[in-house]
């Protein structure tokens, strides 16, 4: 919970504001509102005139507002000319005037089971107090709120954080973010509603009995839902997981509301929720499953006549090529990941990519962030040409792109071709998509995926490959083996965790073993449901396949350039790792550490600490924030004409401590 830093919204008129009053129980009710769940007020300390104001919260959604037009008589047209000036004088300068935080009200369980009520007091996460105005701040706010409520101090950012680890606890009594919500019975993941069916499983054995039976009206509830859940109305998870898990992701591509609910069981008992026709919307503020009288009338929803058009794969003879020589038009002959990722080589290697279109568009009342980004890359007073060049500069020294081959859709075309029983196969899956005959799908598809994985390849293929990808770097040691499809990231279907990679290659039979994994995972029953859901045909879909040398990593994970929980924050990026590779990550097999990372006016704070249970030091976190900026500023060039589609994006860092980007494609929200 933090303070905005943006402006321009009219007060009402009524306001009970109080001046230098000492705060009861009773008063914090009487002004506060309500976010995630717990009541909240804002405070403003005056240290020259010794005092502070407790802001009416329906009154002065901002703080910056309050203090310009109450307290200083300024109107807001000013304030919104010198904006970011202003939000300097009140949250950057060590010498200010103003002290600004929110009270929060927040209750636990005493080891007798009695309620026990606390108040935390916080800044915004872009404040920079140092360790000296913190204690200030928080034994002011401590002399002038009621005794008898703990009252605890938050540090809102990874500097906070530093500077009171010099400070005697005894003195200044906190608790870390990831401490106090960490625990949380609710928390969103992916905001939307949803009218349907609600499906709830205990275990896994409980959801596999009745997965065949799933259709698009139920609601699937259960502790971690399976990363091959078919496409339903709504995920509610009853164990912790993250926004960037794959079933989030999906959720996020499909448009479905997703949260973690952990007392859903209790609630089920209770309300006979099980089976039970509900409302279940998922907000920023709010989690809520409101039982129906009676089954509702539903439609099909727009997915099942959504047409997802593919451009025409380009299948004439194409080589087998290393990444750097790929660019992004080439994703009709290689597959979106591929290209992707040989767009970013040139984007490392030219720096002649504008890197910095984010941050010109205007974020009213500004008319753009350009200032903020000179900020965060160390310039000053920089021309557009300058900002540019510093821009490429910094994300060619932060990241770098993965070495490695591409395979086209041409050369899986040559093996299909190459088996009259491969075709025979085929000819028969595409009848019963033809004919709509669901019920003999998947044994088609497990079919033809073992024919696949078993058929000789075509020595003119096997040639090409080790043409490219020298036997001796097969022989070196390891390898990673990609899936690249041309029916994958696209708008309306993000595809992610549907097709198969393999990390662990090893020899040149492993790696065309590997090759045919791939090649067959685009004709499993899950991923041909999907595309035959929203009409992509079997006869568009082709595998292209990326090779690349394995890179050992001491931390991997995901970012995306935007707050998957707060969509209208375009400041924050959230960041997941752990240690070893993002596989971790992505398959859910470990919790993440989780980071959200301020682009705007710099700045990180913990979410959570994951499995891990212990904090990153601050020199690794601080990395990170590079990382986060790395990915904001790549977000300009590779979302094209709309700057603030967000990315998604793979990173590891190596063993030499060097951050390596191992697939970007956009994050669908």
């Amino acid at each position: 919970m933090s303070a905005p830093l943006v402006t321009g919204a009219a007060e009402p008129a009524t306001d009970r504001t109080v001046v230098g009053e000492n705060l009861s129980l009773p008063l914090f009710r009487t002004l506060s509102g309500v976010l995630a769940g717990h009541p909240y007020l804002k405070v403003v300390v005056d240290r020259e005139e010794d005092t502070w104001h407790v802001l009416d919260t329906g009154a002065h959604p901002f703080h910056v507002n309050y203090v310009a037009t109450r307290v200083l008589g300024m109107d807001l047209a000013a304030l919104d000319e010198d904006l970011d000036a202003f939000n300097a004088s009140v949250y950057t300068d060590p010498g200010r005037r103003f002290l600004l935080g929110v009270l929060s009200l927040h209750s636990e369980q005493d080891p007798e089971g009695r309620e026990r009520l606390f108040l935390v007091l916080e800044t915004t996460e872009a404040d920079t107090m140092h360790g000296e105005l913190l204690t200030f701040f928080y034994e002011f706010v401590r002399a002038r709120v009621d005794s008898r409520l703990p009252l605890l101090l938050k540090p809102a950012n990874h500097g906070q954080e530093e500077e009171l680890s010099a400070i005697s606890e005894q003195r200044v009594p906190r608790i870390l973010s990831h401490e106090l919500f960490g625990s949380r019975e609710r928390t969103p993941l992916n905001p939307g509603e949803a009218t349907g069916r609600l499906r709830f499983f205990r275990t896994h054995q409980e959801y596999a009995a009745a997965e065949a039976g799933l259709g698009w009206s139920d609601i699937v509830a259960m502790p971690c839902l399976p990363d091959d859940v078919p496409r339903v109305a709504g995920f509610v998870n009853t164990a912790p997981i993250t926004p960037l898990s794959h079933t989030n992701v999906l959720a996020s591509g499909w448009g479905i509301p997703n949260a973690i609910v952990r007392d859903l069981e209790q609630l089920v008992e209770k309300d006979g929720l099980d089976g039970a026709w509900v409302r279940y919307r998922v907000g920023e503020d709010e989690i809520s499953l409101q039982p129906l009288d009676h089954e509702p009338d539903l439609r099909a929803p727009a997915w099942h006549q959504q047409r997802i058009r593919l451009e025409p794969p380009l299948l004439e003879d194409a080589p087998v090529l290393s990444l750097h020589r790929l660019r992004s038009a080439d994703r009709d002959r290689y597959g979106t990941k591929a290209a992707n990722l040989g767009e970013l080589h040139h984007v490392l290697d030219s720096r002649t990519a504008d890197l910095t279109s984010f941050y010109g568009r205007p974020r009213p009342p500004r008319e753009d962030l350009y200032g903020h980004l000179a900020a965060r890359l160390g310039v000053s007073r920089p021309s557009a040409e300058q900002l540019r060049a510093r821009a490429a500069d910094f994300v060619a020294g932060a990241v770098s792109a993965p070495e490695g081959v591409a395979v086209p859709f041409a050369l899986q075309q040559r093996f299909l071709a190459s088996s009259p029983v491969l075709q025979q196969a085929i000819g028969k899956l595409k009848l019963a998509l033809e004919l709509d005959a669901t019920d003999v799908l998947d044994s088609l598809c497990l079919h033809l995926q073992h024919l696949i994985r078993h058929t000789p390849v075509p020595e003119a293929v096997t040639r090409q490959i080790d043409h490219a990808f020298p036997a001796t770097a097969v022989s070196r040691g390891r390898l990673v083996v990609r899936s690249s499809s041309n029916a994958e990231d696209l708008p309306g279907f993000s595809a992610a965790g549907v097709y198969d990679s393999v990390t662990t290659v090893q020899g040149t039979g492993q790696l065309l073993d590997a090759l045919r994994q791939v090649w067959a995972s685009l004709v499993s029953p899950r991923s041909v449901r999907l595309r035959h859901q929203v009409g992509i045909s079997l006869d568009d879909t082709y595998m292209g396949v990326i090779i690349q040398e394995y890179a050992p990593a001491v931390l991997g994970g995901v970012l995306v350039t935007c707050n998957p929980t707060r969509r209208e924050d375009f400041r924050n990026v959230y960041l997941n790792c752990s240690p070893g590779s993002p596989e971790q990550v992505v398959e859910g097999s470990v919790l993440p550490q989780q980071y959200l990372y301020n682009t705007v006016e710099g700045g990180g704070r913990t979410v959570a600490l994951g499995s891990w249970g212990e904090p990153l030091s601050a020199a690794t976190r601080a990395r990170l924030a590079d990382l986060s900026l790395t990915g904001r500023l790549l977000q300009s060039h590779f979302s094209g004409a709309d700057v603030d589609k967000p990315l998604d994006i793979e990173w590891l860092m190596t063993e030499q401590g060097n951050f390596r980007l191992v697939q970007i494609r956009p994050y669908a929200l």
